[in-house]
């Protein structure tokens, strides 16, 4: 514990500080606070009081708690800053209230399972939102009533705003007010699954042919935060060219962000060549563009009448091979990128941009958004204790 002298009285508090190494601008971009390395005494305060101010403006930041492990404390204190290049930034942990409070943003992450939508699993930012299918989808599809979806792949939402709209737009949906797949105002969902992998979705590349998984078949909501959303979908047991494995993905979306992070955990798949993620490329109608030493991969397609920006980031040590892959029936054209599996690990992060959000203009301001993305992955904040 450090004590910290504020004027004449005595405050409980820690400094860290944050230097970014990197010669490019950094915005909104999240900080994690490792709790066990402050010092404070957690457990002779409450730890939803702590707050995180900055050292020379006084200004307290919008902050989150997270506790990883379900074991009742807190571990991780998460905060996001813009960052010029090549420079440092001093912030202080305290119970003190004092300081303006600009923490309060209206913005939030957001995902939660929806039962009364057929099961899906949705999630959203303030940039973005997505959906995956559930059980009773799957039930539906293979038994030929309405509503059914048999895909493990990812759908986009396309916003406009930048508060959530998930609970909107399904309660609108269900009760006939108005459809999601028409855009009012917010956005909408133009936007064709099937069974390619939409935006991100997995499979196994083996003999010229992906294997991939049917819906989840269980979820699990870790997390619901202003900076960070993170759950769980479980898939059924299958077994890829003589290997059995389950398949579980440990997926979060952070404030500001266009991209959504998946860990995909193969347990018993150690032995499988690859993990592959894709793109659907629809009706072939778009631009591919690829970036293998660096990283990235995209597509940019019209869609609707407007454009929209696809993208996938990797660690370049972990990518195998990409795949330009074009065929002649629905849903199968696909960008496919096969990454190495480590340990019965894999990590991506996969979104999109839409030129109607306001966010992006052109392919090329998506390519550098995906460029930078994956220089800030391969060279993060660094973040230190006094």
């Amino acid at each position: 514990m450090v004590v910290l002298s504020c004027q004449e009285s005595a405050v409980e508090g820690k400094y860290i500080n944050v230097s970014n190494t990197m010669d490019m601008e950094r915005k909104s971009e999240t900080v994690e606070v490792d709790l066990s390395r402050t010092g404070l005494d957690l457990s002779n305060n409450n730890a939803e009081d702590l707050k995180v101010k900055d050292a020379d403006s006084g200004a307290i930041l919008l902050s989150q708690l997270m506790d990883l492990d379900e074991d009742g404390n807190f571990d991780l204190l998460l905060f996001q800053v813009d960052m010029l290049p090549n420079q440092n930034r001093r912030f202080l942990l305290t119970y003190e209230e004092v300081g303006e409070d600009v923490s309060q943003i209206g913005k939030s992450t957001y995902s939660r399972f929806v039962p009364e939508r057929t099961d899906d699993y949705a999630w959203e930012n303030d940039r973005v939102a997505f959906r995956t299918y559930g059980p009773d989808a799957q039930r539906r599809a293979e038994n030929k009533l309405p509503e059914g979806t048999l895909s493990s792949g990812v759908d986009a939402w396309l916003k406009k705003v930048d508060y959530p709209i998930i609970d909107k737009w399904y309660a609108q949906h269900l009760q006939r007010d108005s459809s999601y797949h028409v855009d009012h105002g917010e956005g909408y969902d133009p936007y064709h699954v099937g069974s390619s992998r939409g935006i991100g979705g997995v499979g196994i590349w083996i003999d010229d042919s992906l294997h991939i998984s049917k819906n989840f078949i269980s979820h699990k909501t870790l997390v619901n935060g202003p900076i960070r959303t993170v759950f769980e979908l479980t898939y059924a047991p299958r077994e890829v060219d003589g290997v059995r494995f389950n398949e579980t993905k440990h997926i979060s979306l952070d404030l500001g962000s266009h991209l959504y992070r998946s860990e995909v955990l193969l347990d018993g798949g150690h032995m499988l060549p690859n993990l592959t993620v894709g793109i659907s490329l629809h009706d072939k109608e778009g631009e591919v563009k690829t970036s293998p030493d660096e990283g990235w991969f995209r597509y940019w397609e019209p869609m609707d009448g407007s454009q929209l920006g696809l993208g996938i980031v990797v660690d370049p040590k972990v990518v195998q091979a990409y795949k330009d892959h074009r065929v002649d029936y629905r849903d199968g054209s696909q960008l496919l990128v096969m990454t190495d599996v480590n340990n019965g690990k894999a990590v991506y992060y996969a979104g999109f941009a839409w030129d109607q959000s306001g966010h992006f203009i052109d392919a090329n301001s998506w390519d550098n958004y995906l460029k930078e993305f994956s220089r800030r992955l391969q060279q993060p904040l660094e973040v230190s204790y006094e």
